[in-house]
């Protein structure tokens, strides 16, 4: 089972116990508002998602992690990596997302757990370039890739919703600079 310890953080497969607090910060339509289409999430699209990151662990043997932390053993959130399928500009690319319960922002957990799952993506499982697709409205999201080291690389839109997105990116190189 892969696992990845932080300071303050463990990063893990998911566990049938995670649906109720993931569907509980998939309810918040404050941390559902730069994913996706914006809206929350009923528990059922939540299954959904947690069944779909697992079999992309499956098939690629990398994913979504959840975040637990480490003190209290709380779910913080869902990290981690996803092969793109939209936009075209990146369809087929490796990109690195997070999306933390809202009593979780403002303490570095993302970068933290984004910073691993960068680690574990460039180094453990050996892949050339990582990429970040966020909207260009969210601002929390831009200063994590900013902490990454990951730059900006394309404007493009959401070819279904048509909202403005920023591509950005890191290889291997830049990262071990």
């Amino acid at each position: 089972m892969t696992e990845i310890r932080t300071p303050r953080l463990l990063l893990r497969r998911w566990l049938e116990d995670d649906l109720v607090p993931l569907s509980e910060i998939h309810a918040d339509p404050a941390v559902m508002r730069n994913i996706g289409d914006g809206r929350p999430r009923s528990t059922e699209q939540t299954a959904g998602d947690i069944e779909a990151w697992e079999e992309e662990w499956d098939d690629e043997g990398f994913g979504v992690f959840a975040v637990e932390l480490l003190g209290s053993g709380e779910l913080a959130g869902a990290v981690g990596l996803t092969v793109v399928a939209e936009p075209d500009e990146v369809a087929g690319q490796v990109a690195v997302g997070w999306r933390l319960g809202r009593v979780f922002w403002g303490q570095g957990y993302a970068s933290e757990a984004a910073h691993a799952a960068l680690e574990f993506a460039l180094q453990d499982r050996g892949l050339e370039r990582v990429v970040a697709v966020l909207r260009t409205s969210d601002s929390a999201s831009a200063a994590v890739v900013d902490k990454l080291g990951m730059r900006a690389e394309a404007a493009v839109q959401h070819p279904v919703h048509g909202y403005d997105l920023k591509v950005f990116g890191i290889d291997l190189t830049q990262y071990q600079e």
